[in-house]
């Protein structure tokens, strides 16, 4: 499902016109990453939490010419599955 799908499915879902739906959905993805943004969680019940999870330096190997290079620390965005989300899918 592409974001164009997602807007049509949330509008037939809420019983509203596509471009509030997109409007909202722009929302909320506005307001996710600016909270992540800010080193914060987004806890949806039922549904799951968003995250920040920090990955640690490391060395790796360039692919072309095998050499060993040093993988900077960085923060990462993350999602964990609610538990009546995960019995949905399951």
């Amino acid at each position: 499902m592409n974001k164009s799908e997602l807007i049509e499915a949330i509008a037939e879902e809420a019983d509203v016109p596509k471009a509030q739906a997109g409007r909202v959905l722009d929302a909320l993805t506005s307001v996710v990453g600016g909270a992540l943004a800010e080193g914060e969680q987004v806890s949806m019940v039922g549904f799951g939490t968003f995250m920040v999870r920090e990955r640690p330096a490391r060395s790796g190997r360039n692919p072309r010419t095998g050499e060993s290079i040093q993988i900077a620390a960085s923060k990462t965005p993350s999602f964990k599955a609610g538990k009546a989300l995960k019995d949905r899918v399951n």
